[in-house]
């Protein structure tokens, strides 16, 4: 199976756009550098998938329903031309919970309480099954993404689906990485957030990295 994982392109929030609006997370966009750079990320992958050989007639898109991943996922495919595009909850980004759409530095004075047990919950347990107020850890994502591991697994086996682009968020795309090659919870500590519209790809049973980290300016 070969697959390539795509972190969505800059977003309102990633620029820090969002913390006065308060978006709820589905609904966060991405800026019009975050277009350009999933357009012409678009252009580099498929001129990647032509000259290594990779099949696109019968490949598909899964993208998380949120709304920057959506965009991104069009943009990209406005040059790789995939008809067969679908969507899949447990691709979303880790839920923030009570520090949702708030800016770090916010968390400890509007939530004085939720957030000393989150830090006593990091300290005794790591960061990895700390979970948020009201929200997820990444032990939580990488429960769901294993349900999602599942669906490509069947069709590859009934179907024969066994290209796939994946559209998804930072700690979704390494709790995928952890869960499909086995690593460990002291691998995803140290793996770092992949940067807006890096692609990471797997073919079979090897992981070859972000293939590419220079992404382009608008």
């Amino acid at each position: 199976m070969h697959i390539f994982l795509i972190r969505h392109g800059e977003s309102v929030a990633n620029i820090g756009d969002n913390y006065e609006r308060r978006l709820p997370d589905h609904l966060v966009s991405l800026t019009e550098r975050g277009k350009m750079q999933a357009y012409l990320q678009g252009q580099w992958l498929r001129a990647y998938c032509d000259e290594h050989g990779v099949d696109l007639s019968g490949a598909r898109i899964w993208r998380s329903p949120y709304l920057r991943t959506r965009q991104t996922s069009e943009e990209f495919n406005k040059s790789l031309g995939i008809t067969d595009i679908r969507e899949d909850i447990t691709l979303i980004e880790q839920q923030f919970g009570l520090f949702d759409s708030l800016p770090e530095t916010e968390w400890a004075s509007r939530f004085e309480v939720e957030y000393d047990e989150y830090l006593r919950q990091i300290q005794n347990q790591g960061k990895f099954y700390a979970r948020m107020p009201l929200g997820e850890s990444p032990f939580d994502v990488a429960i769901r993404i294993h349900q999602f591991m599942g669906t490509i697994y069947r069709d590859y086996h009934e179907h024969g689906v066994d290209t796939l682009f994946v559209f998804t968020h930072g700690t979704t795309l390494r709790t995928f990485l952890m869960r499909w090659f086995h690593y460990s919870p002291e691998w995803y500590q140290a793996e770092k957030n992949p940067r807006n519209c890096w692609i990471r790809e797997i073919d079979g049973h090897e992981d070859k990295g972000y293939i590419n980290k220079d992404v382009p300016s608008a």
